[in-house]
């Protein structure tokens, strides 16, 4: 029998029909300074008289089931930069640079230790890409989390000038999508990771896993969320650069298709790049059909491009400067 998101406990048609309820009572609160409608990346919010057009935008996520297998791994050191990394990344695609960020921790019991292991992991994620750590909340609340369990989520805030947001309107028929590696699963889809080893982790068997790289599958696993934000600084003005997509759940498609506008689809082009071993191990253990991989995953791209045609090469030679291959995944068509 396959595996799936759902068999694991996580539905994503569900998810996506409560996120059209939240968005509609959402809609309800918006003010003109409100510049783009939901469903991108990041929310966009005007400032009156703030120069060069200047507009803020946010972002919240956590770091989901991660921090179970983490926990259950004794590996929860990655966490902060998990969280601050791919929150970086949401509010990248938008054209935004990140200023500061806000941290909520949540414990069944407060456990100071833990709360300092998350705490230093967020201040290197910080830290390592110009963002002030301003505050947050730490909380305590037996009951609600089993003794031992821990959250963190994150509000991300950044700026952009309202002439260089990436919404998809400058996307057209015939721009090439390019592909940028991701580091692993990043901060999606280990619900199903989890029920896919779960017995592996019961028996001890998977602390013996090892690729063939070397590393051991339990590193690769937890390996925290790449950040692109060094990588792409330099080219956010570019004018061939049309949009980009960071891929979190839901996959590479249906979060590619948040940035095209109506009437355009994706031709994707899945034999373009090997699908990494730690992926491939995933599946084959637990007989996930490539359709849902695709849809969970990211299957080892991280970050998507939506460039002009006539400066793939360009992009290519770009990226191969600094020792990164990218890949020439599909087209917009």
């Amino acid at each position: 029998m396959s595996s799936t998101y759902a068999t694991s406990g996580v539905n994503l048609d569900r998810a996506s029909a409560a996120k059209k309820l939240i968005a509609q009572a959402a809609k309800s609160t918006h003010t003109a300074n409100v510049v783009r409608g939901i469903g991108l990346f990041g929310g966009f919010y005007a400032l009156d008289g703030a120069p060069d057009g200047q507009v803020l935008v946010a972002s919240t996520d956590g770091v989901g089931t991660k921090v179970l297998l983490a926990a259950q791994l004794g590996g929860i050191g990655g966490l902060g930069e998990d969280l601050v990394h791919h929150s970086i990344n949401d509010i990248l695609v938008c054209g935004a640079k990140p200023i500061f960020f806000l941290d909520y921790l949540a414990f069944g019991k407060l456990e100071p230790e833990v709360a300092g292991v998350l705490a230093e992991s967020l201040a290197r994620g910080c830290k390592a890409h110009g963002v002030a750590l301003i505050g947050g909340e730490t909380a305590e609340m037996p009951g609600l989390y089993a003794e031992g369990h821990f959250d963190l989520a994150g509000t991300i805030v950044g700026t952009v000038r309202r002439d260089r947001i990436f919404d998809g309107s400058r996307v057209q028929r015939g721009d090439v999508l390019l592909g940028i590696s991701s580091s692993g699963p990043h901060t999606n889809g280990y619900s199903l990771i989890r029920k896919v080893i779960e017995s592996r982790i019961e028996s001890g068997e998977i602390r013996a896993v090892k690729l063939s790289s070397g590393t051991p599958f339990v590193d690769a696993v937890l390996t925290p969320h790449r950040c692109y934000w060094n990588e792409m600084e330099s080219l956010l003005a570019h004018p061939s650069l049309h949009a980009m997509s960071h891929i979190t759940g839901g996959g590479l498609v249906e979060n590619t298709e948040r940035v095209l506008r109506e009437g355009l689809e994706l031709e994707v082009d899945w034999n373009a790049w090997e699908l990494p071993e730690l992926f491939r191990r995933i599946q084959e253990w637990g007989s996930v059909e490539d359709e849902e991989m695709r849809r969970v995953f990211n299957c080892g791209i991280g970050l998507v491009l939506i460039v002009a045609k006539d400066s793939v090469e360009e992009f290519h030679a770009h990226f191969a400067r600094s020792g990164e291959k990218i890949f020439t995944i599909g087209r917009v068509v």
